[in-house]
């Protein structure tokens, strides 16, 4: 079984943000292989299952995201080779993609989170694109909307990451698609 966690926080209010590109790259996914995410208590996230595996929203906000991980990483026995997760990243250009499957978490409060209770940050991620505002607090920047005019770069990264999510669930060698993406 495969997981594909995408990160976000829960709530309208959050919706469309920046931060929420997790979450934004996991409903389209959803949404064009016509699947239903259901909210999972016991996970404390919204679950989609796939037939290959699950996508996981955790519900518990950004800076807990671990804690849903971990419940359901633990309750299926997913090991940490077979979880890619999608989050959003500050240092690179709105819309462009990193792949990557080592390395910190860059400040990230998501994945500080997440990489202790999988005792690795050797974890599959999908880097995506943000940007920064260097006129704004990069945590007002992160909960902003994105502007009407990143609306197209965005929406084709979002289509790149659902490929990605495909050949992930398909069992691609992680690297090859890091040589093809990145």
């Amino acid at each position: 079984m495969k997981l594909v966690v995408g990160l976000g926080n829960p709530g309208r209010k959050y919706a469309k943000t920046r931060h929420n590109i997790g979450f934004l790259c996991l409903d389209a996914y959803a949404h064009a292989h016509k699947l239903k995410f259901k909210n999972r208590k016991k996970f404390l996230g919204e679950v989609a299952e796939t037939g290959k595996g699950f996508l996981l929203k955790p519900q518990t906000y950004m800076n807990l995201s671990g804690n849903s991980v971990k419940k359901l990483v633990d309750f299926y026995g997913i090991s940490p080779e077979d979880i890619l997760i999608i989050h959003d990243d500050l240092d690179l250009p709105t819309g462009k993609l990193r792949l990557r499957f080592q390395g910190g978490a860059g400040g990230h409060k998501g994945l500080l989170s997440i990489f202790p209770v999988l005792g690795s940050t050797d974890i599959k991620r999908i880097k995506f694109g943000i940007d920064r505002d260097d006129q704004l607090d990069p945590k007002d920047y992160v909960l902003s909307n994105f502007h009407k005019a990143e609306g197209d770069n965005v929406i084709d990264s979002i289509h790149t990451v659902q490929e990605i999510i495909d050949r992930f669930f398909d069992g691609d060698d992680f690297i090859q698609l890091m040589n093809t993406y990145n």
